[in-house]
């Protein structure tokens, strides 16, 4: 980096500091798709996900602690404490779920870019009255990689990310991490969509619990808790309607397009798979041994599918996917495919979309829909599963007494 950004430390947002945690350095993880030893984590003040750290992190007055004058802190592994002395006004997440998240506090006129733009459902968004997002509108990190010059143009107050999958998935080292942190803005995230990478060693956040976390950087606790309560209420109706047998299901995402061969996504702990795990779904795909795609699993093909042979197929896709596309690119062709053809799910009609990876609070209840009308037609057939005003309520802080 040039000599401007140098200059840039002494004065640079003041109001954004750090906790202990983070002046010794602490990242658990390191490049190269380790993790580290034993000697790395005392030396780094990196944490592995110990009993004593998961249960110091769970407890609510962990998520916001007040300090003098107004500050506040917030401490999420794996970074730990970052104090606060003002509300971040501009923010910047990589992957899309903590984009939800924002969007789901009221907080998206601050968002000012996101990891690759077509990972984004912002689309979800056009059935919220007064809820939106131009995409178009935010720059995207991924050019080609992701250098630090974008955080230096960008400027923001917050990194909604967890420096860990700087580390490891875009080829950062730690000189980099601790060159933004210090000139540019604080690193606070946590990589919750998955849980299939070896280097994560650190602590966990469900889907809530990481969003109760942005929740408090942005002090939009009451949102916060009128989602949870909404999200359960809908879950609750949702369970109650299902039938006794768990569907074995199988998540893929297709090689190309029309689809020859895919990459296996197995249903896990982490939030891509929540909506599944909601629904109480039964993975055919772990049942047979394959490994997930983000753990090094390579793709299979319909001869694989057929010996495993699953209820339904959930085909992942990018982007906003339109019915009549998803038809006429994967569900026409499998039928017409010589092999694809004899699988349960084709000859049954129960090839459908399986949505995004990345999903906050909002976009979580659309896919949730989506995935039980898939799953059981003859149960939720076109039915609006949550009701959209009282979601574009929460977001607009309409959230009640």
């Amino acid at each position: 980096m040039g000599a401007d950004h140098a200059s840039t430390a002494g004065t640079r947002r003041e109001y954004l500091t750090y906790g202990a945690a983070l002046l010794t350095g602490g990242l658990a993880g390191c490049a190269g798709g380790r993790s580290p030893s034993a000697t790395e984590a005392t030396a780094t003040g990196a944490t592995d996900a110990t009993a004593t750290d998961a249960d110091a992190d769970t407890t609510p007055t962990d998520t916001a602690t007040a300090g003098p004058g107004g500050s506040y802190a917030v401490s999420m592994a794996p970074v730990g404490e970052v104090s606060f002395d003002a509300v971040p006004e501009t923010w910047v997440p990589y992957t899309a779920d903590y984009a939800d998240m924002g969007v789901a506090l009221g907080r998206a006129d601050g968002l000012a870019a996101v990891g690759v733009r077509a990972r984004f459902g912002t689309h979800y968004y056009d059935e919220l009255p007064g809820v939106s997002v131009d995409a178009d509108g935010l720059t995207q990190l991924w050019q080609d990689g992701t250098g630090k010059e974008v955080f230096y143009e960008l400027d923001a107050d917050l990194h909604v990310i967890d420096p860990n999958f700087m580390l490891n998935r875009l080829g950062w080292n730690r000189r980099d991490v601790a060159e933004v942190r210090e000139h540019v803005a604080p690193f606070l995230g946590n990589t919750v969509f998955t849980r299939a990478y070896d280097w994560h060693t650190y602590r966990y956040y469900t889907l809530y619990e990481a969003f109760e976390k942005l929740a408090a950087v942005f002090q939009r606790t009451d949102r916060y808790e009128a989602f949870r309560a909404y999200h359960d209420e809908v879950l609750a109706d949702v369970r109650a309607r299902l039938p006794d047998e768990a569907p074995r299901i199988a998540v893929l995402y297709p090689a190309g397009i029309p689809p020859e061969s895919f990459y296996p996504y197995l249903v896990g702990d982490g939030t891509q798979s929540k909506h599944w795990v909601d629904l109480g779904v039964e993975d055919a795909l772990a049942a047979h041994g394959i490994t997930d795609a983000q753990a090094g699993g390579g793709t299979i093909d319909y001869e694989t599918l057929l010996e495993i042979d699953p209820d339904a197929i959930a085909v992942r896709m990018q982007g906003e996917i339109t019915d009549s596309y998803f038809r006429e690119n994967v569900v026409d062709h499998l039928e017409d495919h010589d092999v694809a053809s004899e699988l349960t799910a084709v000859r049954n009609g129960r090839v459908f979309y399986g949505g995004l990876t990345y999903q906050g609070p909002i976009i979580h209840l659309f896919q949730l829909e989506r995935a039980a009308r898939g799953l059981h037609p003859e149960e939720f057939g076109d039915e609006e599963l949550f009701d959209r005003r009282r979601v574009s309520d929460i977001v607009t802080g309409e959230v009640g007494p």
